[in-house]
C-alpha cells in the first residue's frame, strides 16, 4: 500500500507566531461579539468584525523584531455584495515608515464567491508593525469590515 502524497495539502498549523505572546494589537473599532483575537487565535471562533462601517485598521505592534515569511489572511462574507480592497503593510521601524506589501480588491457575492484567502510568501527581516486597512465596500456602502483569520509565520 502507497501512502497518498500530501505535498499540497496545506498544514493545519505552520510554525505560525505566537501572536498573544509576541504582538499587541490596536484597531480602530470592535464588535464586541466579534474581537479581534477570535481572527488572531487559533481556535478563536468566528474571527472580528467591526462595530462601525467605512475604512478600519488592525495594527500588530510587535515588542521585538520578528522575522516574517508567510502571512495568510482570510475573509468571509455571506450576506453582503460588495467590492472590499485591502492594504496589508509592514514597518521596520516602529511604525515611523511603512513598506506596502500587497494592495488588492476583491468581489462578495451571497449568491457566488463568500470567502477569499490570500497566502503570501514575503521576506520581512525585522518587522516591528505589521498593518492592514480594510476598506469594506469601496462603493462607500453601509459594510462592516471583518476577518475571519489572520495568521503570520
Amino acid at each position: 500500500m502507497i501512502a497518498p502524497d500530501r505535498t499540497d495539502t496545506p498544514q493545519a498549523n505552520l510554525d505560525w507566531l505566537d501572536l498573544e505572546s509576541l504582538a499587541e494589537v490596536e484597531f480602530t473599532s470592535e464588535d464586541p461579539a466579534h474581537p479581534v483575537e477570535s481572527a488572531l487565535l487559533p481556535g478563536g471562533g468566528t474571527g472580528w468584525r467591526a462595530a462601525a462601517p467605512g475604512k478600519q485598521t488592525l495594527r500588530l505592534l510587535f515588542a521585538h523584531p520578528q522575522q516574517i515569511r508567510q502571512i495568510r489572511l482570510n475573509f468571509v462574507e455571506s450576506a453582503v455584495e460588495r467590492t472590499q480592497e485591502y492594504v496589508l503593510r509592514w514597518s521596520p521601524d516602529g511604525g515611523q515608515s511603512f513598506r506596502e506589501i500587497v494592495r488588492q480588491q476583491w468581489n462578495f457575492s451571497p449568491s457566488g464567491t463568500t470567502s477569499e484567502t490570500e497566502d503570501y510568501k514575503v521576506e520581512l527581516s525585522a518587522a516591528t508593525v505589521l498593518e492592514l486597512v480594510i476598506t469594506p465596500d469601496i462603493s462607500g456602502g453601509n459594510a462592516l469590515a471583518s476577518l475571519a483569520q489572520l495568521r503570520i509565520g
